[in-house]
């Protein structure tokens, strides 16, 4: 979390131009679907499910967008920065792991707006079965996938393998993983909550989310490493005060006055 802190600080003109392109594209899905139907309606004509279609390409785009963006995060959780080439040079890379987790959104999407709904109007016990286990999936689903994008970034370009890789991660560190999941909901209903406040609208935002768990993944890794290198060892009991004391050092420690006025401390 302090490492995040001080690279938010470091390349704050960055996050906030990525975050507020994500906001410019995420008003596809969110208000253009409205504005064409009222269009579409206005000339006589209602196309069924156009809205939706719509809705489904909005979120294909926003999640190629946060894809790319995670790809290029990379290089600051790595102790470097990033040009705005790198991110365009990125989207070769990325596109496709970003429509992948894009239809994974759109159907997270339809089951609380369509699916869940459906089953519990069966109004009997087995509705409200089907309806707590999609409910509990989908919730696995959420907490396993927002390792996607990074898993994807530092472990290889395969689809499917990131996807195994993510649900195995969570398996593996649940409380971890619940532990970041909560913490990018709260900073997901702060920035609603107080929308009107721009700061806290853009930054940290999601780029910022992404390269709080690019972190937390690059440090998660140390565990596997040091679990290959030393095979039989005690899974619970991880030595992170030893694996983490090049990574204190480098992060250092910065006081309040070192962040206002660097050049005084």
């Amino acid at each position: 979390m302090r490492k995040t802190l001080y690279d938010l600080w470091d390349n704050m003109f960055r996050i906030v131009a990525l975050n507020i392109g994500f906001l410019l594209i995420l008003g596809i899905p969110i208000f253009l679907p409205a504005l064409i139907s009222k269009v579409m309606i206005f000339f006589g004509l209602r196309p069924p499910g156009l809205e939706m279609v719509l809705t489904g390409v909005g979120i294909l785009i926003s999640a190629v967008y946060l894809s790319t963006a995670s790809y290029t995060l990379r290089n600051i959780s790595d102790y470097g920065t990033f040009g705005f080439a790198d991110f365009f040079g990125n989207i070769k890379h990325a596109w496709k792991a970003g429509l992948v987790m894009g239809l994974a959104a759109f159907i997270l999407f339809l089951v609380p707006t369509l699916i869940m709904p459906f089953y519990l109007e069966f109004n009997n016990i087995i509705g409200l079965l089907l309806a707590a286990t999609l409910f509990w999936v989908t919730l696995f689903g959420m907490v396993s996938f927002q390792f996607y994008f990074a898993v994807y970034t530092r472990l290889g370009g395969k689809i499917g393998k990131s996807l195994k890789k993510c649900m195995i991660l969570s398996l593996d560190n649940t409380g971890y993983a619940f532990f970041l999941f909560i913490h990018n909901l709260i900073v997901i209903y702060l920035s609603v909550r107080f929308s009107f406040m721009m700061f806290l609208l853009i930054v940290p935002g999601p780029a910022g989310m992404l390269l709080y768990i690019d972190q937390a993944l690059r440090l998660r890794l140390f565990k596997y490493d040091w679990l290959e290198a030393n095979p039989g060892a005690n899974r619970k009991k991880i030595p992170w005060e030893e694996l983490l004391v090049e990574e204190r050092e480098r992060v250092g420690h910065r006081t309040f006055k070192n962040f206002i006025f660097p050049w005084k401390d």
